[in-house]
């Protein structure tokens, strides 16, 4: 049995910044395990190679959900990371933390020390902005940030035409106002995608007190008593075994971490019985509380032949290829996706609840399915879903994928607010901004316009936007399956680092936040104080709402 001191379970957002930060003391010997393979695929570190990615099956774990009783008993797809960098190697490269008072809602639920000043520096301390260190942004974290590469008018055309719909607008969405429209800021640095594996992992590579291994499968948590002690995990067909001197950091995601922990004996006692599982810890919380936001696609055709659908032209996409290749610039350094918005969708709201990623490309089914023409999509997403899924198993095999059920639109205000959110992009572009661009609405069509057609639109059509949290949450009620350190409740040595311990989604993309949840809590396992809190304004503080 090999030994370390850590060992981190799963190479995705978290697991990078960790293995980064445990190993910048020499005297820390760790073991990072990723089931995928390393990240060679150049379509990785291409941002216009997004599309390719997320719809296929090779850096994908490609999972299923089981059938969404309030979306016509359709099965979803899932796309998650399995490869060095997880999900942020394969995401879209939006750069957005939330809004602040998602975070003091956590210190709110009784978990000190994650308000919003006190997560603040740890975001800052990730990002490595372009524009620099100000109150809300870092500028030399190993996080690459950079502005909207404004590669296409459509782009500007939307903010534009949000403007004219009478929605303010801001420069950025992760500055003092998050309400409006307006470009977003990329996990790109130099034209190329800054995963969590190149921007923390690839520098820590060379450190003798680092050990890496791809393609291993974590089967299981070993236990001594009601300490986690080590792991053993599959690699090419053979059976191994690594021993965790101090601690053992499960950070697998939404759907593998509360797996691995079943899997080892962790979660409802009578659940695991089922599947001949012993239990070494009943904490009836793991896998519950699943959180995703939804979304749906509204797409337009584009009148002006301006679209990436110009990209399907062999000989375009060629010459893309090469000034990517050679120069690191063009079309290929974009990911289509460039601005957006956050919205109210009533007035007396104090934050917004619904994003819009406008995309210049007609884009379906995760783009999978392939545009036959010039388009534009408008995604409409409900940031703070009141639906509750779970987690489960299918077996006791760790190579069968995890039992997903997210249970989307359980809650009728969750499809209150996208069919809100649908109408107000409608609204949107038909302002004279996108005149000279706008065709006919391809879907759902214009001849959908009561609730009732808006609605059973949403239920064929709507799709996960890759953000399931909170099957680990953080808290200390009976559900909960972490203390606001992240160590599991009742047992010594293991913690759970990622996006399972939200306990509530935040408003916006998870990637930046799960990173900053690793950054803060490998402080605490190096022993190391907080870094101190940072108080800073936004836009509901300036109004006089409540904090």
């Amino acid at each position: 049995m090999s030994k370390y001191d850590y060992i981190i379970i799963g190479a995705g957002s978290a697991g990078c910044v960790l293995a980064a930060r445990l190993t910048e003391n020499p005297n820390n010997k760790v073991l990072l395990l990723e089931a995928g393979g390393k990240d060679k695929n150049m379509m990785i570190h291409m941002p216009a190679g997004v599309g390719s990615l997320i719809g296929g099956e090779k850096e994908n774990w490609y999972y299923y959900t089981e059938e969404q009783k309030h979306l016509n008993n359709r099965k979803l797809f899932w796309p998650r990371g399995k490869v060095l960098g997880g999900s942020s190697s394969i995401n879209g490269m939006i750069y957005i933390r939330g809004h602040g008072r998602d975070y003091d809602m956590w210190r709110q639920m009784g978990l000190e020390g994650w308000g919003f000043a006190d997560v603040l520096p740890y975001f800052r301390r990730s990002e490595g902005n372009e524009n620099g260190n100000s109150a809300f942004h870092g500028g030399e974290g190993p996080l690459g940030v950079s502005n909207s590469g404004k590669t296409n008018v459509l782009f500007d055309a939307f903010v534009e035409a949000g403007k004219q719909a009478g929605y303010p607008y801001t420069d950025d969405f992760n500055g003092p106002q998050q309400e409006g429209v307006g470009p977003y800021q990329h996990t790109i640095k130099n034209g190329q995608r800054c995963s969590a594996a190149k921007g923390y992992l690839v520098p820590a590579l060379d450190r003798p007190n680092l050990t890496v291994e791809t393609e291993a499968l974590t089967n299981r948590i070993l236990f001594e008593g009601k300490r986690a002690i080590g792991v053993e995990y599959t690699q090419k067909g053979q059976v191994k075994t690594a021993h965790a001197e101090a601690e053992v950091l499960l950070s697998g995601g939404a759907v593998n971490s509360p797996q691995v922990l079943m899997l080892s004996g962790v979660g409802k006692s009578d659940y695991l019985s089922q599947f001949g599982i012993e239990t070494v810890a009943d904490l009836p919380g793991v896998g519950q509380n699943m959180q995703d936001h939804l979304d749906c696609t509204v797409i337009y055709e584009c009148s002006q032949p301006i679209t990436l659908h110009s990209m399907s032209n062999p000989l375009r996409m060629l010459m893309a290829g090469m000034q990517y290749t050679f120069f690191k610039s063009g079309v290929a350094t974009s990911n289509g996706l460039e601005s957006g918005a956050f919205l109210k969708t009533r007035p007396e709201l104090e934050i917004p609840d619904v994003q819009i990623h406008f995309v210049a490309a007609m884009m379906r089914d995760h783009a999978r399915q392939k545009s036959d023409r010039h388009g534009f999509t408008v995604h409409v997403c409900q940031l703070r879903p009141e639906s509750r899924g779970y987690v489960g198993l299918k077996s006791a095999d760790p190579a069968d994928h995890a039992l997903i059920q997210p249970n989307y639109l359980e809650s009728e205000n969750d499809l209150r607010v996208m069919r809100d959110g649908t109408r107000m992009v409608r609204n949107i572009i038909e302002q004279r901004a996108m005149d000279a661009y706008r065709g006919p609405e391809f879907w759902p069509g214009a001849d959908k316009q009561s609730d009732a057609e808006i609605d059973g639109w949403i239920r064929d059509t709507a799709e996960t936007i890759y953000h399931p949290v909170g099957t680990a949450k953080m808290g200390h009620d009976e559900m909960a399956v972490v203390d606001e350190r992240c160590r599991v409740h009742g047992l010594e040595g293991l913690r759970v680092i990622d996006a399972s311990v939200m306990p509530t989604l935040v408003g916006g993309n998870t990637n930046a936040p799960t990173i900053m949840i690793a950054e803060k809590i490998s402080d605490d396992i190096l022993g190391k104080k907080p870094l101190p809190p940072e108080n800073v304004t936004i836009a509901e503080d300036r109004v006089g709402s409540a904090a």
